[in-house]
C-alpha cells in the first residue's frame, strides 16, 4: 500500500546504500503528499505503520523508533530546545492521535500513549499514558 511508511522505506534504503538525491526527493514527495517530515536519517523498526498513511505526522531526523509500532495522524516526535535530546521509542508502542513526544526520553516496549498527549518524561514499560503533561495512568499486566 502507498503511504508515507512505504516511501519512508524507499528513501532509508537508499540513504543505506549511499545512493545520492533520491533519498532526499523521496522526503519531499512524501512532504508534499501527506504533509508529513519522516525524514531517511530516523531509524524506524519493522512493522511499524502510520494511522491513515501518516497524514501530518513530525518525527525528528535522530529519533528511533522501535518494531511493530502504530502511529496515528497529526504526531509529533522529536526534539526541543528547552528539552535536549530526542525520543527513543520501544517496541510494540501504540501513539494515538495527535500525541506529542518530545525530549530526550525512553518510551518503554508495549506502551500506550493517548490521543493529543503531551509526553516529555520517561515512560516505563507496559504503560498507559494520557494527558497535558502525560501521566501514568496504569501499568498493563503483562500475561
Amino acid at each position: 500500500m502507498l503511504n508515507a511508511m512505504f516511501f519512508y522505506r524507499i528513501s532509508r534504503w537508499c540513504y543505506l546504500h549511499h545512493i545520492p538525491v533520491v533519498p532526499k526527493l523521496i522526503t519531499l514527495l512524501i512532504f508534499l503528499i501527506y504533509n508529513s517530515k519522516v525524514p531517511y536519517q530516523a531509524k524506524i523498526g519493522c512493522g511499524t505503520k502510520f494511522g491513515y498513511g501518516g497524514i501530518g505526522v513530525v518525527i525528528h531526523s535522530e529519533s528511533i523508533i522501535g518494531d511493530n509500532c502504530s502511529i496515528g495522524q497529526q504526531v509529533t516526535v522529536g526534539g526541543n530546545s528547552r528539552y535536549p535530546g530526542v525520543p527513543v521509542i520501544g517496541d510494540n508502542v501504540h501513539i494515538h492521535k495527535g500525541a506529542i513526544v518530545f525530549g530526550g526520553i525512553t518510551i518503554g516496549n508495549n506502551v500506550a500513549i493517548g490521543a493529543n498527549a503531551v509526553v516529555n518524561r520517561p515512560v516505563p514499560d507496559n504503560a498507559v499514558v494520557a494527558g497535558v503533561p502525560a501521566k501514568v495512568l496504569r501499568i498493563k499486566d503483562v500475561e
